[in-house]
């Protein structure tokens, strides 16, 4: 996985939940010791909109790719207005 201190994404579940509602996302990365009521609202909706879903051991993993000193559950990365790869 790159490193996802450089990409342009939402952190935690209400922002990236946001981002689904908005149509911003391309891809989730869930860590795997999320808790499932966390995620599978998120999980559902990908599902529905064909984002891409990867995962990663533990919501510390997830926070330090990130560059943040916090765990987190789920990230999403966000289309780019001009290219959405």
């Amino acid at each position: 996985m790159d490193d996802l201190k450089k990409k342009n994404k939402v952190v935690g579940f209400k922002e990236s939940t946001r981002a689904m509602k908005n149509k911003e996302v391309r891809k989730l990365i869930i860590a795997k010791d999320a808790q499932p009521h966390i995620v599978e609202p998120l999980l559902r909706q990908a599902e529905e909109e064909s984002i891409e879903v990867l995962r990663v051991e533990t919501m510390k993993q997830l926070g330090r790719k990130c560059g943040i000193s916090l765990n987190a559950a789920v990230v999403a990365l966000i289309k780019d207005a001009v290219n959405e790869n």
